[in-house]
């Protein structure tokens, strides 16, 4: 194990609220004996007021159909990863998204076609449940290798080698990927959020060995795909969390609300027809730059 992967199981074992460790537990058990492991991520975990707040989860199984009663839910899940589904226990909300192991290992490397997966392990994560040994050490190798391809890819783009501007110029490039409803220097407050830990992360990979992925004109490229294909894919999961996500077209318009300062209603038609309702909905928030 180098440097940057003892820094990474090292943060994944930091403790979590006893909420947040019976909420991940209850997650697990929805799944049964497909369920490896539970990793909480993002912004609640740096609040300790959790009541009114959205939780984050990502939920590995084994494979899909081992995970679902329904084949068509493991086998979109296969197709479009992840599956999300909302959460609720003892008082607090969640959405958890589910990926198997072999798709968790695969989308926090390099090869990915999109930034989604290793996008968000390269941020703090803790990993709050695990079913075995085997289970922790494939969850902790696919978080360590998130951070490596962030920045490597964001490497190329900055003068020189300072680790705090490489996961910054990393991270407003994944921002572009995706569609977002946050403003457009949100991704330069994860860094300052945590400052000492991405300088410090980024030391030990630069002390690894980790080098640019390419050239500059190659990594613009590869960017770019990157932001093509997120785009393209974060429209299809809106449309699919219409289906496995119940109420999902109102949790989309909270959230959009909550980032983007908007006012967006539901209508009562969007609602009996989510998927429909969802599509119809975004040519309009892309218009008025609500989401980008």
């Amino acid at each position: 194990m180098n440097h940057y992967q003892a820094l990474v199981a090292a943060e994944l074992d930091v403790s979590v609220d006893a909420q947040v460790a019976a909420m991940a537990q209850a997650i697990a058990a929805q799944h049964g004996g497909a369920s490896r492991a539970v990793l909480f991520y993002g912004s609640c975990l740096r609040e300790k007021q959790l009541d009114g707040l959205m939780l984050d989860f990502y939920l590995i199984v084994s494979d899909y159909p081992s995970a679902y009663p329904k084949r068509w839910l493991a086998i979109a899940n296969r197709l479009i990863p992840p599956n999300v589904f909302p959460f609720a226990y003892k008082g607090l909300a969640a959405k958890y998204a589910v990926l198997s192991e072999a798709d968790f290992a695969a989308l926090t490397k390099c090869e990915a076609s999109t930034v989604s997966v290793w996008a968000r392990f390269a941020q703090p994560t803790r990993l709050v449940w695990v079913a075995d040994n085997a289970a922790r050490m494939i969850a902790v190798s696919a978080v360590a290798d998130s951070g490596p391809t962030l920045f490597s890819l964001a490497m190329p783009l900055v003068d020189g080698d300072e680790p705090v501007a490489i996961w910054r110029a990393g991270f407003a490039q994944t921002y572009r990927a995706e569609l977002r409803a946050e403003r457009t220097d949100r991704s330069g407050s994860i860094v300052d959020s945590d400052e000492p830990r991405y300088r410090l992360f980024g030391q030990a990979l630069l002390d690894d060995g980790v080098t640019g992925f390419a050239d500059r004109a190659t990594a613009k490229r590869r960017w770019s795909r990157l932001q093509r294909n997120g785009k393209r894919a974060s429209v299809v999961r809106l449309a699919k969390a219409s289906l496995t996500f119940a109420g999902g077209i109102d949790y989309l318009a909270w959230k959009i609300n909550r980032h983007a300062g908007t006012q967006i209603e539901i209508k009562p038609w969007q609602r009996r027809w989510p998927l429909l309702g969802a599509l119809t909905l975004l040519p309009k928030l892309l218009s008025q730059g609500a989401v980008r």
